[in-house]
């Protein structure tokens, strides 16, 4: 059986190949500097550029407008010149952290993990309050027949089912920890109706689910509930029929490269300025009310999750 966890150089390829051709993907702030400085002999700081990326866990196309405030807050705060890099996939994001060509990533639980496995020296720096104790929903279109309850939905195992991405935490990792932990089984023994769904992104899972694409499925609580309050979704025909118990998840996670393209202590900086923010917009742009610090120990139960998760 294919693990979830790292081995070796890339952390991507091995995840990877946890279920046939599907791909995990995610995201990362990043900084142009290291690389186009050094092949070009400059190591001036005025000419680096720190670039950022976000996990993709909904819908890409909107976002570097969604992130430019980010972006805009940590020019100013850090006195450095700042660019929004999309990425289509988490699983490219983590690649190119793990290659140098970005070094600070808004990653997932796992996708952070999975960066700081790869590049030694890397530091969690910042979450979201919220991110300490997040949690994920399993929900079922309205024509199941089931309902919200304290206990873990067995009945699921005989319908067709969906996660998000292969790489996200809430999406996909951390809920089939939960599934192996209530049943016995991994996803592939739980799970009767096949090929099991991966939607890419949080909120088409819902939607799928809503539609009836799939019967059930499971995402971000965050997402479903930004979803209740846009009008996206319907909770008469999406219902959540299962909440997990809370595990830690999104970071902000940095390079030790950063420190060689911008000088020493800037890290430590950087960690200042993400736990200071109270610019509204960027805030509003992570989906967070404030952000607290983190280290890589925060993470670890994640990491041993990421060891056990198994697909057939």
């Amino acid at each position: 059986m294919k693990q979830f966890k790292k081995e070796g150089r890339s952390a991507i390829r091995k995840l990877t190949s946890c279920f046939g051709s599907v791909a995990i993907t995610a995201t990362a702030l990043t900084l142009s500097s290291c690389g186009d400085k050094g092949k070009k002999g400059d190591t001036s700081n005025e000419t680096a550029v720190l670039r950022f990326s976000a996990i993709p866990d909904e819908n890409t196309t909107g976002q570097a407008v969604r992130f430019k405030p980010v972006a805009d807050y940590l020019a100013k705060a850090l006195d450095v010149k700042v660019e929004f890099v999309p990425s289509a996939t988490y699983g490219a994001s983590v690649e190119k952290f793990e290659n140098g060509d970005i070094h600070l990533a808004w990653f997932g639980g796992v996708s952070g993990e999975q960066a700081r496995q790869a590049v030694e020296g890397a530091e969690a720096l910042a979450a979201g309050k919220k991110d300490l104790a997040f949690k994920s929903y399993f929900v079922a279109n309205v024509a199941t027949g089931l309902t919200k309850s304290e206990e873990f939905p067995t009945a699921i195992a005989d319908m067709t089912f969906t996660y998000g991405s292969s790489g996200s935490t809430s999406g996909c990792i951390m809920p089939s920890h939960f599934i192996m932990e209530k049943t016995g089984k991994t996803p592939m023994e739980f799970f009767q109706r096949k090929p099991i769904g991966f939607s890419g992104a949080h909120d088409k899972t819902a939607l799928q689910v809503q539609d009836g694409t799939f019967q059930a499925g499971v995402l971000s609580y965050g997402k479903y509930e930004s979803m209740l309050q846009e009008g996206t979704i319907d909770p008469a025909k999406c219902l959540v029929v299962w909440e997990t118990p809370p595990f830690a998840d999104y970071n902000f996670t940095a390079h030790p490269a950063l420190e060689k393209a911008f000088g020493k202590g800037f890290v430590a900086k950087l960690q200042k300025a993400l736990l200071d923010c109270k610019d509204p917009a960027a805030l509003k742009a992570l989906g967070r009310d404030e952000l607290v610090k983190v280290t890589n120990e925060t993470f670890i139960p994640v990491a041993k999750v990421m060891e056990k998760v198994k697909f057939d």
